[in-house]
């Protein structure tokens, strides 16, 4: 028969378990690097990666034995789940610390003012200078156009689908979007270059086909559009169906429910679409190489034209034959990533002083 013993008068009760030391947890994770280095190194199975494979299993292992000689078999699963979790997000960060240490070692040899400055015109393989000034001008003309282009489109598609759309109609219309969300960004290319270069632009060039950077913003376009229908009309369902209720139950038109109360309310998902599909429409090289034919010279006008832009110049620099260019490429890769960040956190800072205060 148990007993119970009763906490005295102004004491709080408090429960005593056996808990493992958290030293416990470091040495184990050492004894086991220790062990998997001994064994890749040693038997010549493979390297440092190999080595944090069998050491994270061997971690495992032992973090659950020696949790449930202590604690018991209850909270040795406990610790073996939640030590597995925190490996798994480890696993996920070390790829992308990876990929930006590079990026930032790499890309700072030519981060410098004539990388910023100058184009590749009239630069030979032996030339050390020469810079991204043009493709850095196409990039923003490109990508601000397509914007222009998709933004409301997109976005008064997403309002019409969950506020209007009822029937046949706005089932058609989500399935082209979906259907649309996978198109290749050479399909894309390929229908520019088939309709806006090859019959459209003729008229406006005296009967010849022309390559402009506008023709790369249409190709954009269609790679964007899809993607903002579909944030903003989850971000549209999201938003309580109370608000909505409450703006009507006062009088409040539908319309200026939407402008007012609804769209306010999901702004900062609407906007993480919109940089998503802007981040993928400033990595895209295929549509631009296809039908604006990736200038070397700077080119300010998107109508008239061959122009570049920063991922066709990475794509030309890394297959360039000269030693210099792949320090270009880098470079050119690394301002690709803060122009689409800096421009990501000017958008988020934009849509928080938006929003509707809670």
């Amino acid at each position: 028969m148990s007993t119970t013993t009763l906490p005295a008068p102004g004491q709080n009760p408090t429960l005593h378990t056996k808990r493992l030391p958290a030293v416990a947890f470091l040495g184990i994770a050492v004894v086991a690097l220790g062990v998997s280095a001994a064994i890749c190194y040693g038997t010549g199975l493979g390297g440092w990666v190999l080595t944090l494979v069998i050491g994270l299993v061997l971690y495992m292992v032992g973090v659950y034995f020696a949790v449930r000689a202590v604690e018991g078999s209850r909270s040795a699963r406990n610790r073996t789940w939640s030590a597995l979790i925190h490996s798994a997000f480890v696993l996920a960060v070390l790829p992308l610390a990876s990929v930006t240490w590079t990026l930032i070692s790499k890309g700072m040899e030519r981060f410098d003012g004539d990388f910023f400055n100058s184009s590749m015109n009239n630069i030979g393989a032996r030339d050390p200078n020469g810079g991204a000034y043009h493709a850095i001008i196409g990039t923003l003309e490109q990508v601000g156009i397509a914007a222009l282009i998709t933004i409301p489109l997109g976005v008064l598609g997403a309002i019409y689908i969950v506020e209007y759309g009822r029937g046949r109609f706005t089932f058609l219309i989500r399935f082209f979007v979906d259907v649309m969300t996978g198109i290749p960004s050479i399909v894309a290319g390929l229908f520019v270059l088939a309709f806006w270069v090859l019959i459209v632009s003729p008229w406006f060039n005296n009967g010849a086909p022309a390559f402009s950077g506008f023709a790369a913003a249409l190709a954009l376009s269609v790679l964007m559009l899809p993607t903002i229908v579909r944030s903003t009309e989850e971000m549209l369902r999201l938003v309580p169906a109370p608000l909505r209720e409450g703006s009507y139950a006062l009088g409040v038109p539908k319309w200026k429910t939407i402008l007012k109360i609804v769209i306010p309310t999901a702004l900062p998902g609407i906007v993480t679409g919109i940089m998503l599909s802007i981040a993928r429409a400033a990595g895209e090289t295929a549509p631009v190489l296809l039908v604006a034919g990736g200038s070397a010279a700077i080119n300010f006008n998107p109508f008239t034209g061959q122009q570049g832009s920063l991922s066709l110049f990475v794509f030309q620099q890394a297959g360039d034959a000269s030693r210099f260019a792949p320090a270009r490429a880098w470079t050119g890769a690394l301002t690709l990533v803060a122009l689409v960040l800096i421009l990501t956190i000017a958008a988020k800072l934009l849509a928080r002083r938006n929003r509707i205060p809670r």
